[in-house]
């Protein structure tokens, strides 16, 4: 059987659940800023803040990623002022849709990004996940916008 192509780009659709701060800023750049997060499964886990920027061609070109230690002992209203504030560093923004490359760094011992996953057999398709969490995968057709959680 023939297995599909990796993207080399994949789209992402501003929505109102963990897409919703995706878009362009004033000057061009496309971001994305999210909550990923390491279960808590042999430890505590731990939460983040990712803002990610990406140059008008969709290539990532810094991010942004602040540890926020593990949910149960969170501090929501300091988490919640934090995520706002690096929204507000974007400046004037227009939330919309955006084309963007997978990619994947390390940080804080975990693998951060919108990461590609090879398939494990010839069945299986190419996925981008978000992690760490994988809270967003996204299939084909690459450029729907669309993501399975």
């Amino acid at each position: 059987m023939m297995r599909d192509e990796p993207p080399n780009l994949i789209d992402i659709e501003c929505d109102d659940y963990h897409a919703k701060h995706v878009g362009r800023t004033a000057n061009g750049m496309q971001f994305f800023l999210t909550t990923p997060f390491e279960p808590a499964l042999k430890d505590a886990g731990a939460e983040f803040i990712a803002l990610y920027l990406f140059d008008s061609a969709g290539k990532l070109i810094e991010a942004r990623i602040d540890e926020l230690g593990p949910r149960k002992t969170l501090d929501e209203a300091m988490a919640r002022q934090l995520y706002d504030r690096r929204l507000a560093e974007l400046g004037n923004v227009e939330f919309c849709r955006i084309r963007v490359a997978p990619f994947s760094i390390n940080r804080f011992g975990s693998e951060f990004g919108l990461v590609l996953r090879d398939p494990d057999d010839d069945d299986d398709p190419w996925a981008v996940e978000a992690q760490p969490g994988n809270y967003m995968a996204f299939f084909e057709p690459w450029d729907s916008g669309e993501y399975d959680t």
